[in-house]
């Protein structure tokens, strides 16, 4: 058995709600703190030619490597929405080696880009390998059950069936319709098995939606949190989730 905490968060870009403030130097500090195991980030930007002339503290590195630092050797990048001055995805940060990992396009067309970044991890002792998958999902309802379907034909179609999975990230799901749609493929959401409801964590300082979740298969969930309060309240418009989980 391995004992690991996975967080994620949506990170906004590396701004704070409402764009006020360039925050990517704090939030790289909170998410240092946590020190969680693996990181799913989503909204995280690659790339960025007229923000980073505007702002001085910019990083010279793509965000994902500049929180990662030194504390996640290893890294994976999906490139979602690319634009002309730049692109931003999702992101997965490990303590443990990341063997190889894929994105998965499941945007719409004509609508606003989106993705599944799979990672397969191996853990050092161990002969079965985890797997995990970085969420970000559409706004429309029908975009996102066709989302969640391309979800599960990923996990059946690629994924052993008696593999440590967990899935984690950016839903959007308000309406809370993704377990049930993800219930053939076996997955069970960690907050409403431990604590029996789904997360609010949006928006951050006032969060009223759950729109972040966190999904297992074939792993134990010890313990699941919301990290709300100051300084994730200011960090972004999604409050971040921390899940500890033994597979």
């Amino acid at each position: 058995m391995v004992a690991f905490t996975l967080l994620t968060v949506n990170i906004h870009q590396g701004f704070s709600a409402l764009n006020r403030r360039f925050i990517l130097a704090e939030l790289r500090e909170a998410v240092h703190e946590v020190s969680a195991d693996v990181v799913c980030l989503q909204e995280v930007l690659g790339a960025h030619e007229p923000l980073s002339r505007r702002h001085g503290d910019w990083p010279s590195t793509p965000h994902y490597e500049f929180i990662a630092d030194t504390l996640w050797p290893e890294f994976a990048y999906g490139r979602n929405a690319v634009y002309p001055h730049g692109h931003h995805g999702n992101a997965v940060l490990s303590k443990f080696p990341i063997a190889r990992y894929l994105n998965h396009d499941v945007s719409i067309p004509d609508t606003e880009q989106r993705g599944m970044l799979w990672c397969v991890l191996d853990v050092p002792g161990r002969n079965q390998q985890i797997h995990t998958v970085c969420v970000h999902l559409g706004l429309r309802e029908s975009h996102r059950q066709r989302q969640l379907q391309a979800l599960c034909r990923l996990i059946e179609e690629q994924i052993p069936t008696d593999a440590p999975l967990v899935v984690a990230g950016d839903f959007n799901d308000w309406r809370r319709r993704a377990d049930r749609l993800l219930a053939p493929c076996n997955l069970r959401e960690a907050f409403v098995a431990t604590t029996g409801r789904a997360a609010r964590t949006f928006p951050a300082r006032w969060p009223v939606l759950a729109l972040d979740r966190v999904y297992s298969r074939n792993v134990q969930v010890e313990r699941a949190r919301i990290l709300s309060g100051r300084p994730w309240s200011h960090l972004s418009d999604h409050a971040p989730l921390l899940v500890d989980v033994r597979a």
